[in-house]
């Protein structure tokens, strides 16, 4: 479980937290109870994700399990510095979608004293670290990998499986797109794909 950090508030800095993991392993429902708890502290509160994530609301953060919280959609992680005044907690959800400018923002805000909490799929569709995620794990002083559970063999699932037609890194979809699988399964679909081929 995650602890928010409580060590020496008078020399504290800020800080950034990334929560990461498969398709449906729950990383914004983790993103969505930190950023709650911010509130209930009386803590200003922003979150932020990409425009282009319209899969359950075009304005909503919202997990599988419907939970949400509102946030506001921008197009480019610079945006996230404008909007960013006053705030003690910035929340920043499908961080995947951004380009390798949001390592500099995540940065940036934590530098100023923000706590930045980030949730994002750390592999794409093919098995390969996707986009800024690596980045953004390597310089947060946090981070938390969470499971889904692989329907299959029952073990942890770390990758999302494509189980639709479609060879764009970038494609929206839920449990008619994507499985999250365990690595057995993922190695016996890709081989099988190479070997149909």
């Amino acid at each position: 479980m995650f602890l928010e950090n409580t060590i020496n508030h008078s020399k504290q800095s800020g800080w950034m937290e990334v929560i990461c993991g498969s398709m449906f392993s729950g990383k914004t429902e983790e993103l969505i109870r930190r950023l709650r708890r911010a509130e209930m502290a009386g803590q200003n509160v922003e979150i932020f994700k990409p425009k282009l994530d319209t899969r359950y609301s075009e304005e909503d953060v919202i997990s599988h399990n419907q939970n949400k919280i509102r946030s506001t959609p921008v197009e480019n992680p610079n945006e996230i510095l404008l909007l960013a005044s006053n705030c003690d907690v910035i929340g920043i959800d499908e961080a995947q979608f951004f380009d390798e400018g949001i390592v500099e923002v995540a940065n940036q805000l934590a530098n100023s004293g923000i706590r930045v909490v980030i949730a994002g799929l750390d592999m794409d569709f093919l098995g390969r670290p996707f986009g800024p995620m690596p980045n953004l794990m390597a310089t947060a002083e946090y981070v938390t990998k969470v499971h889904a559970i692989c329907k299959r063999t029952g073990n942890l699932a770390n990758y999302s499986m494509r189980i639709s037609q479609g060879d764009n890194l970038v494609e929206l979809g839920e449990t008619e797109s994507y499985e999250a699988v365990s690595r057995r399964v993922f190695i016996d679909e890709v081989l099988l794909k190479k070997k149909n081929i």
